[in-house]
Formats: structure tokens, C-alpha cells, sequence
């Protein structure tokens, strides 16, 4: 019977010739401590009667335990699901220029706050403020971390300690439990709530400019909608309200939009130049979702309300970084030129024809040899358009039991995330980006066919 007396030192392992090669790669203090619990695994399996194995073999399993903790948890995947802003999934991929900027500014130094005509300090404001007032027609605009951060920026320099008028069909609440409310009273604004769940009328702002309100918010309801006896008043009406007492209209407009999406067979939905428009004072949107850029929160709007913005102590705390700033300017460039459709991974998927679609369907099928093609929906997701479907065709695996199926194919070393549609598992090309196809295809063959098939 072994003793735990012969359980080995972690002196002793250390000294093992296989020691030596883990000592360079991971590093004296973190093999230690992967050492002392193999260790205390072993006294364990010890006192349950089982053998002791050799040095050899427990630095094997030291060695695969160090491997595993040095995997990153950050990994690169497959999106076959075909919903197109996937937030678990990290939503828009960006594009080649946005990632060639981001190599740029990330290897070196870079004139983030240096203006190179004068020499002296800039301001990192510049750089995509310049485009985004080109694009939108604002007078003004800046960037933030992300589109919380910019409303929350927005209400705090404009409204703290002061009432914001805002409808209740718009107290929404956003992925991870995010609440408008939430944030309004962070900002250190007063919540006034305006009208009913389904009905809200222009005179219901009328009273509340009357009763003390210093702004107006409007929320745009991104990721649901209520149908049936509903009103709401357009953001004319309430810029209208709004500047007849006074008073700025801030619109949260959450998703995006830069292009009219009614293009690509979607509704419509409400972009920045359509908040300005109709003279709203101050915009916020995210960059990384139908703008298809990386995360980041963009306020557009009249410079006097983003002067203050910018001169608010909470900007410096969640202003964007340099990386931000170099992939979003790159991603506006492309606005700018008109590039959109053929640049941009998030508009290129939105665009694809269904018959393109199922010729690539049917391709993966042929080569696999096994699956059905068949007719389905994409989604476009990341609290956009909601209830939007787009025509598509999904490879499915009709007779395999699906939970094992997603598990097998998450396993693979470039996980393949699928989707579940009437008990089968479900791919679309829609969302497979080019390049990955090959990937793909290998991970789905390692996963499905049976080893003396794959021979």
C-alpha cells in the first residue's frame, strides 16, 4: 500500500529533467503552484487506496494542467447561428480597414494628442469627430466606451439634480439587465414619467415642461416593440415641444444606424440623420452594432450641449482609447466613400441574396456528404430591429440528437456555434465569415462522421 510519505517534494519534481522544459515555457512561481495541487490531488487519491503513478507521470498531468490554465478564455469561433449582430458572440466584425488601423495604432506610437502641424498638445476628439460630423451633418460630436456610457454622460452634463421627461413605453431594459431608469438616476437625474405603457400623447410633454422638466428623453425601443392601441409622439413633435419651452431633446437611439436599413428588405430603422433632422439636440448610438464598427458610444448633436458634454469630469473616466478611435475612424471612412456594402462584414451578410446563400448550403452538404438543406430566417439581433427576419437557407442535421451534436461542435479547436430549430441542429452560411469556410468544414467532419469515415 503506498504511503504518503512517498508522495514526491516539490523540490524533488523540480529537479526532473521533465521540469526543466515547463520551467522555461510557464515560469518558476506558476509550475510551483501547479505542482503543489497536483500534489494535493495525489495525497488525496492516496488515502482513497490508489497507486502512487511515477515523477514522469505527474508532471505530465502538471504540464497538461498548465496548458489548459494558459488557453485563453477570449477564443475566436464560427458564427453559424445566422444572427448577424450576435452579442454573446461580440457582435459586428469589423473590417479589413478597421483592422489594419487597429494594427497601426497598436505597434507603435501614434498622434492620438498631438497635433502635428503645430507640435503642440491636441485632442483625441478629432480624429473620428471629424467624419462623424461629415456623415451625420452634426454640428458636433464625440466618442465615448460604449452607448450606456454615452447616455449616462449625456444626462449627467445636461440635467443633474433636474427632471427628464420621458414616455413609459421607453423605460427600457437592454441585455444584462441595463435599465434606462437605472441610469437616469445615476446620472443624478430626477425620473418624470410621462403618459402610459401603450399610449403617450404630445400633451403629456406639454405638461411636463409645464411642471418643471429641464429636458426631454427619448429612448428608441431597439430591441422590442408594442403593438396594437399604441401612440407615441414622433421626435419632431417633441423637439418641437421641447424648444418651444426651452428645453434640449436627448435621443438615445441605441442601435446605430448610419444607412437606411429598408435597403437590405428590413424596416427601417431610425439613424442619426434622422434624429438631427428634426433638430435634436443631442444623439447617442453604439459603434459596434449596425454601424458595424467596434464598441463604442457616439454622441452627435448642436456643440453647445457637447461642449458640456465634453468638459464633464465623467468624459475623461470613459472617453474612448486610441484602438477605439483608429478602428472607428477607419469604419466611417467607409461610410464616407459609400463603401458600406462591399466593406463592412455586418452589411455584406445583410445584403446576401438567399440564392447565394443556398448554393453555399448545398456545397457544405455535398462535401459532407450527410445533412438537409432547407429554407429559413436569419435574425439581425444586438437589440436591432426586433421581430426582423431575413430570407435564408440553413444546412440541418435532421436524426442526431442536438444538445450532443452543439457540444461536439463548441469542442472543436475552432468552436462552431450552431443553432437549434424544431429538435435539429441548424447552420447558416450567413454569418460565416469568408475564410472559414475550410474551418468549418473540418470541424463539422471531426464532429458528425465517425473516425473510419473521416479516413
Amino acid at each position: 500500500m503506498t504511503s504518503l510519505r512517498q508522495i514526491p517534494s516539490v523540490d524533488h519534481l523540480l529537479q526532473q529533467p521533465a521540469a526543466e522544459l515547463l520551467l522555461r515555457e510557464f515560469g518558476h512561481d506558476w509550475l510551483v503552484s501547479a505542482i503543489r495541487d497536483a500534489l494535493e490531488k495525489l495525497r488525496s487519491e492516496v488515502k482513497a487506496g490508489k497507486a502512487l503513478p511515477n515523477d514522469d507521470a505527474i508532471l505530465e498531468g502538471v504540464a497538461a494542467s498548465l496548458e489548459a490554465q494558459a488557453q485563453p478564455t477570449l477564443r475566436p469561433l464560427i458564427n453559424a447561428t445566422g444572427v448577424v449582430l450576435h452579442t454573446n458572440l461580440g457582435r459586428a466584425p469589423l473590417s479589413g480597414e478597421a483592422l489594419q488601423a487597429l494594427d497601426q495604432a497598436a505597434a507603435g506610437y501614434c498622434s492620438l494628442e498631438f497635433d502635428l502641424e503645430s507640435g503642440k498638445r491636441g485632442k483625441r476628439d478629432i480624429h473620428a469627430a471629424q467624419l462623424l460630423t461629415k456623415i451625420t451633418g452634426a454640428e458636433a460630436a464625440l466618442v465615448v466606451n460604449n452607448n450606456a456610457a454615452a447616455i449616462l454622460l449625456a444626462l449627467s452634463a445636461v440635467a443633474k439634480r433636474k427632471p427628464v421627461a420621458i414616455s413609459r413605453a421607453q423605460l427600457v431594459e437592454i441585455g444584462d439587465g441595463f435599465r434606462i431608469p437605472d441610469v437616469l438616476r445615476l446620472s443624478g437625474a430626477k425620473l418624470m414619467e410621462v403618459g402610459t405603457t401603450n399610449r403617450t400623447h404630445p400633451r403629456d410633454f406639454e405638461l411636463a415642461a409645464e411642471a418643471g422638466a429641464a429636458a426631454f428623453l427619448y429612448a428608441h425601443p431597439s430591441n422590442f416593440r408594442i403593438e396594437g392601441f399604441t401612440s407615441q409622439p414622433d421626435l419632431r413633435e417633441m423637439a418641437d415641444l421641447a424648444h418651444a419651452h426651452g428645453l434640449p431633446l436627448l435621443v438615445d437611439l441605441g442601435s446605430g444606424a448610419l444607412v437606411d436599413t429598408a435597403v437590405y428588405g428590413l424596416a427601417h430603422e431610425p439613424s442619426a440623420q434622422d434624429a438631427l433632422a428634426v433638430d435634436a439636440d443631442v444623439v447617442t448610438f453604439s459603434g459596434d452594432k449596425l454601424l458595424g464598427g467596434p464598441q463604442a458610444g457616439i454622441v452627435v448633436g448642436k456643440a453647445v450641449w457637447l461642449e458640456k458634454l465634453r468638459k464633464h469630469p465623467l468624459y475623461r473616466a470613459i472617453r474612448a482609447d486610441k484602438l477605439c478611435l483608429a478602428a472607428l475612424s477607419a469604419t466611417l471612412l467607409i461610410y464616407l466613400k459609400g463603401q458600406q456594402t462591399s466593406h463592412i462584414p455586418i452589411h455584406q451578410m445583410l445584403a446576401r441574396a438567399p440564392e447565394a446563400i443556398k448554393e453555399q448550403a448545398s456545397a457544405w452538404q455535398a462535401k459532407l456528404g450527410l445533412g438537409e438543406v432547407i429554407s429559413g430566417f436569419s435574425t439581425v439581433g444586438g437589440g436591432s430591429l426586433p421581430g426582423e427576419t431575413l430570407p435564408t437557407w440553413l444546412l440541418a442535421f435532421p436524426g442526431m440528437p442536438a444538445n450532443n451534436l452543439m457540444a461536439r461542435l463548441r469542442a472543436q479547436p475552432f468552436p462552431i456555434i450552431a443553432r437549434i430549430q424544431d429538435d435539429m441542429v441548424v447552420l447558416d452560411p450567413r454569418t460565416v465569415l469568408p475564410g472559414q469556410e475550410a474551418m468549418l468544414l473540418e470541424g463539422l467532419t471531426q464532429a458528425i462522421l465517425p473516425k473510419k469515415d473521416r479516413e
